[in-house]
């Protein structure tokens, strides 16, 4: 294993067996991903491209059919323990006890894992999570948002080197977000390398140093985040105009126009075919006065539809 990984995947697949009409159902076809120890990694996809497959089998929840998979430097084949005492996973669904306890969920938690009672963080994390208030009213009683900061925390009980966070702000309200995230940055400025899944790709863009995309259970794409935002050429001008725009405006080839609802004229280009001159000098030409002129990138989303696209 590298020293500078976190996970490292060769040729990884994984077959379901399937229903007779269907037969096998390829999940994984051969993934091959490496995870750089302390980086916040994005891991996206559309459902059913193979991420739950994928997570799974790193928590050691999913028995692979074949390939190696190495958490924090241990194989799984040959050290499933210690792998997947390294891993820690906030899973999406809510799958708690009502009948436990904030406290008493942490602490079985962490005797699950094997973690002397000397050495268990309970109040540490209940504090970090916001549920010190809660610490011994039932889980049943807790609200949705409440329920999913304790499945943060029982991620937590055995330190593990990884986290794995998978769509952990479905559904949340704005001020759960902001403390999953400001928790997020701590554990990692801490050294601890987060893996992200997620539907709302603003949020992918904004945490993640890196990011792989699966489709059809392979790994159509893996670069820094910034890597792949300039894998799209596309720019949008947005000219908001003195007056109206002439209907046989005549814009050079390959950029097109469509008026947006507040009146602005947005032209679509790709920096290959258009340059942002050619199109100011098409205007000038076309007798449009600009009162004001911006330019828009592309974001991550532009990437991930045109990455998934079928």
């Amino acid at each position: 294993m590298s020293q500078s990984a976190a996970i490292e995947i060769e040729g990884l697949r994984k077959t379901y067996r399937g229903s007779a009409r269907a037969g096998p159902q390829e999940a994984l076809k051969g993934i091959d991903l490496t995870i750089p120890a302390g980086s916040i990694f994005g891991l996206l996809g559309p459902n059913g491209a193979g991420k739950s497959t994928l997570i799974n089998i790193m928590a050691g929840l999913v028995i692979k059919t074949s390939g190696k998979v190495r958490i924090w430097g241990f194989d799984q084949d040959v050290n499933p323990r210690q792998s997947r005492a390294a891993i820690g996973v906030m899973p999406q669904e809510l799958n708690l006890d009502p009948f436990f306890t904030p406290r008493g969920a942490l602490n079985v938690q962490a005797g699950l894992y094997g973690v002397p009672k000397s050495q268990r963080r309970t109040d540490e994390i209940l504090e970090m999570i916001g549920l010190t208030d809660k610490a011994d009213a039932y889980a049943r009683s807790l609200s949705g948002g409440m329920q999913r900061r304790l499945l943060l925390g029982k991620a937590l009980v055995h330190t593990p080197q990884i986290l794995v966070l998978d769509e952990p702000t479905a559904g949340v309200d704005i001020e759960l977000r902001k403390m999953l995230w400001t928790n997020v940055r701590k554990l990692n400025a801490q050294g601890m390398t987060i893996i992200l899944t997620t539907h709302y790709l603003e949020e992918a863009q904004e945490m993640c140093d890196e990011i792989a995309i699966i489709n059809h259970g392979s790994v159509v794409a893996r670069d820094t985040t910034s890597a792949l935002l300039g894998r799209i050429d596309a720019r949008t001008m947005v000219i908001v105009p003195e007056g109206d725009v002439p209907a046989s405006l005549t814009l050079p080839h390959g950029a097109k126009s469509h008026m947006r609802e507040d009146g602005a004229l947005a032209i679509s280009f790709a920096r290959k075919d258009v340059t942002p001159g050619a199109i100011l000098e098409a205007l000038r030409t076309g007798g449009v006065t600009i009162r004001d002129v911006a330019t828009e990138e592309a974001d991550l989303e532009d990437v991930f539809l045109e990455l998934t696209r079928s």
